[in-house]
């Protein structure tokens, strides 16, 4: 972590990507299982919330660039600190909304078969992962004559 932390930026990036893994198995292998949702839209996502918090503060006073222009993110994402920060929110918001593709899928009756590509898409491209879902949910429920 900069700023003389114990730990290293590439560690705590390895650790939170092997954080995620678990998850994403249970929602596609144990979608059922009593503890999937706690794990998976609580636990998971609240320790990264507080390693990225936490690399947030420690990290604050060294922060450069902004919000305000693409150019200003642009030099803020130079920073690996501030790069590993929002790497750790895409982490923990693309496991968020995989557990509430699972568990919105369970309430409407959508398929778990038809769900886990949603979920990899998810894992992988995040936004692209939830339009596949609205897209599989909205077939599943309506036909193909809702699209």
């Amino acid at each position: 972590m900069a700023g003389g932390g114990a730990m290293s930026d590439e560690r705590i990036f390895m650790l939170c990507n092997a954080a995620v893994v678990p998850g994403w198995l249970l929602l596609a292998a144990r979608p059922h299982w009593k503890y999937t949702q706690r794990v998976c839209a609580v636990i998971i996502p609240v320790i990264l919330a507080v390693a990225y918090l936490t690399l947030f503060v420690v990290n604050f006073k060294g922060l450069h660039g902004g919000f305000l222009s693409l150019a200003a993110i642009a030099y803020m994402f130079q920073q690996p600190e501030t790069l590993l920060a929002a790497w750790i929110h895409f982490l923990a918001f693309d496991l968020f909304v995989g557990s509430w593709e699972v568990r919105d899928a369970q309430r409407v009756k959508v398929p778990h078969l038809a769900v886990i590509p949603c979920l990899l898409l998810t894992f992988l491209l995040g936004p692209a992962g939830l339009l596949a879902y609205f897209i599989v949910r909205s077939v599943m429920r309506h036909g193909v004559e809702a699209l």
